[in-house]
């Protein structure tokens, strides 16, 4: 079984999608991590996110890049992530990575911007994760400052604004809602009403 969770960023797909993955007994790939690490690794090296050598360059080594870095998740490398993310040999050359391990049995759950529509469009079950943008902000903004960060909630706003236009805009695999998805908003859930939606949503498919 395959199960495709898309969505904005600190929509909680990602918290979501572990979730349903061990509920049941699924593998699970966060699929941003895997643009974060080239971001990281462009950045480590001192080189622009933005050259579009350097970036298949640094995806090409892909199997050789850590994905339990902590400095995946700081704000710098997720913006990198996103300018990569625009690059089409990029999204080439994780786009095989990211489909042999969902056709590993038993099946997996993928989260990112693209899986219902271009990772797995075949899907068993497509979930469109989002949240109102200033819930999502606020998310974000307590996420960060749990890390110790200082920052201000507005700049946090503004961010995802970027993000979320830059995301939805690229021409290249833009973040949107797959045809056959279902919209899960999770605005007023908490982790467990989203899990239980979620369940609800798949076990109707199975």
């Amino acid at each position: 079984m395959i199960i495709a969770v898309d969505g904005p960023v600190a929509a909680g797909k990602g918290t979501l999608a572990r979730r349903i993955a061990a509920h049941y007994g699924l593998q699970y790939l966060d699929t941003g991590l895997l643009y974060r690490a080239v971001g990281l690794k462009l950045l480590q090296s001192g080189k622009d996110p933005s050259s579009a050598t350097a970036a298949v360059e640094a995806a090409a080594g892909i199997s050789d890049i850590s994905l339990d870095d902590p400095a995946l998740r700081n704000e710098e490398t997720g913006n990198a992530a996103s300018i990569v993310a625009a690059n089409q040999e990029v999204r080439n050359a994780l786009l095989r990575f990211q489909r042999d391990v969902a056709k590993r049995p038993p099946g997996a759950v993928l989260d990112g911007r693209d899986i219902g529509t271009v990772v797995c469009p075949d899907a068993d079950v497509k979930l469109f994760v989002t949240a109102a943008a200033d819930i999502r902000a606020q998310r974000r903004y307590e996420e960060l400052v749990a890390k110790g960060e200082t920052v201000d909630y507005a700049a946090v706003l503004a961010d995802l604004h970027r993000r979320d236009d830059r995301d939805s805009n690229r021409g290249v695999a833009p973040l949107k809602k797959a045809d056959d998805a279902y919209l899960l908003d999770t605005s007023k859930l908490d982790i467990e009403a989203a899990l239980d939606a979620a369940c609800r949503i798949i076990d109707g498919r199975r």
